[in-house]
């Protein structure tokens, strides 16, 4: 299988393979993503300004335009020895795969395709024709770990000449890690405020820093379902001050808990414990998340997850019919099942 998991890319891109002439880079975090997928152009050693050596696509283009992509990729170069062709944007297009599986059974040999896709799932079609490719690679970018927030600080700090003291280094990792371009935003504000002292201290990041773990909806998905409504809130809080509509969250723990459901059936029918059915989940649960969903497995009854999914539904349904009582409806939903969630703790 031509894909690498999570804690392999970065060992990857260091020495690229030269016959993956098609990379995949997807995730959920879309800095990481675009972050390894320049690094990954960079390491070409083609000329990323030069059109026609660099040839920049939308997926929306090669959508709309069948064949744009595998035309480009034959055509011969002019003034170097390799094209790059950078496709942004991708998603399961019919078009981008029909070309993309195309160009896989018949690579060519003087460009390399490299394509910035978001969060796929195991089967997505896209991602699977990448994986079955002998000249493909799939990377996936899942959300920095303390250890990869770790590495990130380290660079970041020590290019600018700066320390960190151990209390800081804790109270900044709290507030990083949701994606990496805003990691790395927050990261080059702190050196910029601390530029000449040193060291980051821990005053430095209270003055400073923000929140930025929160960008993604799943913390107060994830908040909702266990019964944790006090982090709930202080997550949906967040994840709207960074701008993103409410209704996000919404939809996201519907999707939560369709996912539940299946898995309830699973532990009704067969007997499975939750362990077991969360183990032999289709698609597979992400290892960090497991013992949540087995949590909130032991909580809620296929009954319970029926009610909630139907709350999900109106509520969503009365975000869109009162746009501007959005906040609130989608606030009072959430909190009631997260309420929920923590009476099945008893």
């Amino acid at each position: 299988m031509a894909q690498k998991k999570a804690h392999e890319v970065d060992r990857w891109l260091a020495q690229p393979e030269k016959a993956a002439r098609i990379v995949l880079i997807y995730g959920p975090d879309r800095g990481l993503v675009s972050e390894r997928a320049r690094r990954f152009a960079e390491a070409t050693k083609l000329p990323l300004d030069d059109p026609f050596t660099t040839v920049r696509l939308d997926a929306a283009e090669v959508e709309q335009q069948p064949g744009r992509l595998a035309d480009e990729a034959l055509t011969v170069p002019m003034f170097s020895p390799q094209r790059l062709i950078w496709v942004k944007g991708a998603g399961n297009q019919k078009a981008l795969v029909a070309d993309i599986t195309a160009l896989l059974e018949a690579p060519p040999a003087d460009c390399i395709i490299l394509v910035e896709a978001g969060d796929l799932r195991k089967g997505a079609s896209l991602r699977s024709a990448v994986e079955r490719g002998s000249s493909g690679m799939a990377l996936p970018c899942y959300a920095d770990d303390g250890r990869g927030i770790d590495a990130v600080i380290d660079e970041a700090l020590g290019a600018a000449g700066l320390g960190i003291a151990l209390d800081a280094r804790q109270l900044l990792k709290a507030n990083l890690g949701g994606d990496r371009l805003a990691t790395r935003g927050e990261l080059e504000k702190l050196a910029l405020y601390c530029a000449g002292n040193g060291q980051v201290t821990a005053e430095d990041i209270r003055m400073l820093t923000g929140d930025v773990s929160g960008l993604s909806a799943d913390e107060a998905v994830d908040a909702v379902i266990v019964g944790q409504f006090k982090a709930f809130d202080s997550a949906f809080r967040r994840f709207l001050t960074a701008g993103n509509p409410p209704f996000l969250v919404l939809s996201a723990t519907l999707r939560q808990i369709h996912a539940l459901q299946a898995l309830r059936h699973a532990m009704d029918t067969g007997g499975q414990s939750a362990s077991a059915a969360v183990a032999s989940a289709r698609p597979p649960v992400f290892f960090s998340r497991r013992k949540t969903v087995e949590t909130a497995l032991s909580r809620w009854s296929s009954s319970a997850l029926q009610n909630a999914g139907e709350r999900l539904q109106a509520a969503i349904l009365r975000t869109r019919q009162k746009p501007a009582l959005a906040v609130p409806i989608a606030r009072q939903a959430l909190m009631a099942l997260a309420i929920e969630g923590a009476r099945g703790r008893r």
